[in-house]
């Protein structure tokens, strides 16, 4: 299984049209895709570990989602429910995207071909001060947590909050 990340910008006029976009992309190329809000991903190490933790739930069923997809937004918005996940995901209007591509290499290569025609590419999946906000609210992480382990721990600590979804109910 290979997993690639694009991240970008994207203007989307219909969410229900650009969503029917990526599955018709992911469908002709035999991947998932699944698209983040990038200012609520603290960072490359975030997504793979949200892909890991889905994978994990998938294979030994205790998934709450039936698409793997919508599996990894669970995790990588730190969440139980699925509904609560979607907060991080895409909107209408102008979005800075982050797109998680998972399948066999050569396809996953298609299939970023083919997101690289609808978005601008550029590096914003990176953890950064503009990020912050976003993340401490959409993750609950407190100022005294910060405190505690320091500004540059952020990203860990959204780790820790995937690792968590399963624990805390």
């Amino acid at each position: 299984m290979d997993i690639k990340i694009i991240s970008g910008l994207v203007r989307i006029k219909n969410l229900s049209e650009f969503l029917r976009t990526l599955n018709k992309i992911s469908s002709l190329n035999s991947v998932i895709i699944q698209a983040l809000d990038a200012d609520k991903i603290a960072g490359e190490q975030h997504i793979r570990f949200a892909v890991k933790k889905a994978t994990i739930a998938m294979e030994t069923h205790i998934n709450v989602a039936n698409d793997f997809g919508v599996e990894i937004m669970r995790y990588a918005a730190g969440e139980r429910q699925i509904e609560k996940a979607f907060s991080i995901g895409l909107h209408e209007g102008d979005n800075r995207a982050a797109f998680v591509i998972v399948g066999d290499k050569q396809d996953v290569s298609l299939a970023s071909n083919n997101i690289l025609e609808i978005i601008n590419e550029r590096p914003l999946i990176d953890y950064s001060a503009s990020k912050r906000e976003s993340i401490i609210s959409k993750f609950n992480i407190t100022e005294p947590e910060i405190e505690v382990v320091g500004e540059d721990k952020i990203p860990k600590l959204v780790i820790e909050r995937v690792a968590l979804v399963d624990i805390l109910k």
